[in-house]
């Protein structure tokens, strides 16, 4: 039997300590620029690959990261263990109770926003096949069909972490960019299942039909049996087993089980620990505590490695083709902008958001990299179109953020303290969700016509779409009325709390009920983001809830704008 020898062993240990140790330092330095950190982590491979130290120094680079040989497998494996764990962690971002309860209007941008970037794609590498850097031996229908799922999946984690720094997830926008992206996510998954069944790139000899059935038999029972019985087993794991290990055992174990299931079945195995990610997250009875500790697991240790693995794999400057990375960051971007913002149009929103939706879904991150990985992996496309993948992957990723923000004109955001109502200021006795939205309401009184019924009706079904807690003890409830001229918003004090379902499981202590007309032209995004903003200090969060009553809570406001 051959066994790992000490020098094997050293080896092995260096390379990855120096890959996680390059890759986390430039990751943070990539945050520290306001840039994601998948940034600095690939760049910390391309440093450490062929591209740099291959070029400048090239014996140390093969002695840390061989090409050939065990050492080479064993970190080939640990990559591999490292990308299932990251597709886990995007499938529990993917909440998919959110994307069926959104209805008509995520169905249109999901599908749009798949049917325009795909269509797009699809007759460009059809027609245009070498421009776009088919490799030799590719079969032309796989490669287009690559190209064209390449090209329409958004990144679920890159969004949600846009839209957070935007103060814009709890928002109505907010909520149909992930319900879309989660739609876009696993139709795109899905697809590119298919597409490595076609390709017979393993499994254990099924024929084309049987794994192809099997990965939609699979896809269906995680999202329904599976989702179903995971639901009834935590609750007994969380009594009887000790914090955290219990539940992470669990959730780990299942997601190596799902990505062995779809590797045998010819299949790679990111798909099924993607689907165990979407399965076990969707269940009330995961924990926020347990999604964040599997995310900080994921996050610090098999991301970096992953990622900055990715330089490893060829010289970035020699696959460098500026007109190939040009015309893919074209055609990715006109595809999935004007398909998301047609869709968003289509399921009724306003113009301005419908471009804002476009060019928040347009942000790609890791998700084509992971394709276009396997894609050259399986000798489909040529390093040239990798590398293009990659920088547009990053690119777009970068100018989501600033696109958003331009379109919704957020520099000039209305104050949140322009709309509160002389009779916003409440003491609230409620100690539940319904009751304190119905005690502000009741506050403000019928507003131009509108009784109080109709308004906190309008206000519930909003809530039951998507709790509105924002965490830190603030809880934003909001809803669009016709009928409503201007925004009107009332501040609810609670000093013993209220489950408003924020994702770090504290109650809200300031409840901002917010009331915008139908037409408002981005005032509840707005607003909502100004909250956000003026809120995130702990201290400023507790002088406002010691004041007593509304000309105190705006000296206290505005002597903070003054600071």
């Amino acid at each position: 039997m051959d066994l790992l020898n000490p020098v094997d062993i050293v080896k092995l240990l260096i390379a990855l300590g120096v890959l996680l140790a390059g890759a986390r330092l430039l990751g943070e330095i990539a945050l520290f620029f306001r840039l994601p950190s998948i940034f600095g982590e690939i760049l910390a491979g391309i440093l450490l690959g062929p591209t740099v130290l291959g070029a400048v120094a090239p014996d140390i680079s093969m002695a840390l990261f061989p090409k050939s040989g065990i050492g080479a497998q064993l970190l080939d494996g640990i990559t591999t263990l490292s990308i299932v764990m990251f597709l886990l962690v995007a499938g529990l971002e993917a909440d998919i109770s959110t994307m069926w309860r959104q209805g008509k209007a995520v169905v249109a941008i999901g599908f749009s926003g798949i049917l325009f970037p795909s269509l797009i794609g699809f007759l460009m590498a059809w027609y245009f096949p070498g421009l776009l850097g088919r490799h030799p031996g590719a079969d032309p229908l796989i490669f287009s069909l690559f190209i064209a799922t390449a090209l329409s999946i958004s990144a679920l984690p890159v969004i949600a972490r846009t839209l957070m720094d935007l103060d814009l997830y709890h928002t109505d926008l907010g909520m149909m960019v992930v319900a879309s992206a989660i739609f876009n996510d696993l139709a795109g998954w899905i697809t590119f299942a298919v597409i490595l069944g076609l390709m017979g790139t393993g499994g254990h000899g099924f024929p084309l039909g049987w794994t192809i059935g099997l990965t939609f038999g699979f896809t269906l029972v995680m999202l329904t049996v599976f989702r179903r019985l995971f639901d009834k087993i935590l609750p007994w794991v969380q009594a009887h087993t000790s914090w955290p290990g219990g539940q992470l055992g669990l959730v780990l174990s299942l997601t190596l089980f799902g990505a062995a299931f779809t590797e045998w079945i010819g299949v790679h195995a990111i798909f099924g620990s993607f689907m165990v990610g979407i399965a076990v997250g969707d269940t009330p009875h995961f924990r926020e505590r347990l999604r964040v500790t599997i995310d900080q697991f994921v996050s610090f240790f098999f991301a970096p490695i992953f990622f900055a693995s990715i330089g490893l794999k060829l010289n970035f400057a020699a696959s460098f083709d500026f007109l190939l990375v040009l015309l893919v960051l074209i055609i990715a971007c006109f595809g999935k902008v004007l398909g998301c913002s047609l869709g968003a149009r289509i399921g009724g929103m306003s113009k301005r958001e419908s471009w804002a939706i476009g060019f928040g879904m347009n942000a790609r991150g890791a998700m084509e990299i992971i394709l276009g990985l396997l894609a050259l992996r399986y000798a489909l496309i040529s390093e040239e179109l990798f590398v293009a993948l990659v920088i547009m992957a990053v690119v777009t990723s970068l100018i989501s953020a600033p696109l958003m923000q331009n379109v919704l004109r957020l520099k000039k955001s209305r104050r949140f303290i322009d709309f509160l109502s002389t009779k916003g200021f409440v003491k609230l006795a409620a100690g539940d969700r319904k009751s304190a939205i119905v005690e502000m309401v009741d506050a403000i009184g019928d507003i131009n016509g509108l009784r109080t019924e109709k308004i906190i009706a309008a206000v519930m079904k909003r809530e039951r779409l998507m709790p509105t807690g924002m965490g830190h003890e603030v809880a934003l409830p909001h809803a669009r009325l016709e009928g409503l001229s201007t925004p009107v918003v009332v501040l609810g004090i609670a000093p013993g709390g209220i489950d408003f379902k924020g994702p770090d499981s504290f109650p809200a202590r300031l409840i901002f009920l917010i009331l915008t007309p139908t037409d408002d032209n981005g005032a509840q995004v707005e607003i909502l983001a100004d909250i956000a903003r003026t809120f995130r200090d702990r201290d400023f969060r507790k002088a406002a809830l010691s004041t007593h009553g509304m000309t105190e809570f705006l000296a206290l406001v505005r002597s903070k704008e003054e600071q």
